[in-house]
């Protein structure tokens, strides 16, 4: 399994993200496991979540719980897994999304994520959401002082622009921000600013939805049809080339699919073993 540096851990060059598992249309709990289990046989070995990854009122880390339940059960040896997870976002169980990334907030939530993954200390947290009511130095400020007091070892941030991410490295120091969790793929690449600095500095970068809109690549018969044309002209899915089209980019860059299917984490986990061209890297570029 090819790795990646995430601030001070090795991981497997493509995780797992978990959320499908857990929010609407999610599959049942022995499908979920077998799918989480799959990706671990497979040899990945970061899973990203977070508290509000959930379906139903009353649910807040349910998505955390599975993954606990899930290691627990799985054959080998967990301690080698990265479980990230986030803090700020809220789900009221009515299918919206809510944001508080109050210091107080943030703590409480950490506590509770630390009892639903069942460890002592969060191998990566991150500040889900930034809040337009609460200034980002203080929700960053928040996560220092978990870190500080041992209940989590590295820091991250997520859906964060280039200011914010100024900001985190201030309140953390140089080389305590490991990571950056943007959405980015062929359909939104709204955050390759954010992804080429992060390459500058050093720090991992996570696309979320990764594959976002790649399924209906061919249909569309739009700039991101390259994909799928690579894709049938080299056998394989259009979502192989668009996660090796982004391990391209840069060193720095993992990407974490969502799967709800064995079938679909494996097929992510293969694109690892697939290298794309310079001109097919020149392709969808220019896509």
């Amino acid at each position: 399994m090819p790795t990646r540096q995430l601030g001070t851990s090795t991981v497997s060059a493509i995780g797992l993200g978990a959320m499908p598992l857990s929010i609407e249309g999610r599959p049942d709990t022995d499908r979920a496991v077998r799918t989480i289990h799959a990706a671990l046989d497979a040899g990945v070995t970061l899973i990203d979540t977070a508290d509000a990854y959930c379906r139903d009122p009353g649910e807040t880390g349910h998505n955390e719980r599975l993954i606990a339940s899930a290691l627990a059960s799985w054959s080998g040896d967990a301690s080698t897994v990265l479980v990230a997870t986030k803090g700020g976002h809220l789900r009221p169980g009515d299918g919206s999304w809510t944001i508080d990334s109050s210091p107080a907030h943030l703590k409480s939530a950490c506590d509770a994520s630390l009892k639903a993954l069942g460890v002592e200390a969060i191998g990566l947290y991150q500040l889900h959401r930034p809040d337009d009511a609460v200034d980002y130095a203080e929700s960053v400020g928040a996560l220092k002082e978990l870190k500080d007091a041992g209940k989590v070892l590295q820091v991250g941030i997520s859906n964060a622009n280039l200011a914010q991410i100024d900001i985190a490295r201030e309140v953390l120091g140089a080389d305590g921000l490991a990571s950056v969790q943007n959405q980015f793929s062929p359909a939104y690449r709204s955050s390759e600013v954010e992804l080429q600095r992060c390459h500058e500095l050093g720090i991992a970068f996570l696309p979320w939805s990764p594959l976002g809109g790649i399924s209906k690549a061919a249909d569309l018969g739009s700039h991101h049809a390259p994909f799928a044309e690579i894709a049938s002209e080299r056998g394989v899915s259009p979502q192989v080339v668009a996660l090796a089209w982004e391990l391209a980019k840069s060193p720095v860059v993992i990407p974490i699919p969502g799967s709800s299917r064995p079938e679909s984490i494996l097929d992510s986990v293969s694109a690892l073993q697939f290298e794309l061209s310079e001109q097919e890297l020149a392709r969808l570029e220019q896509a």
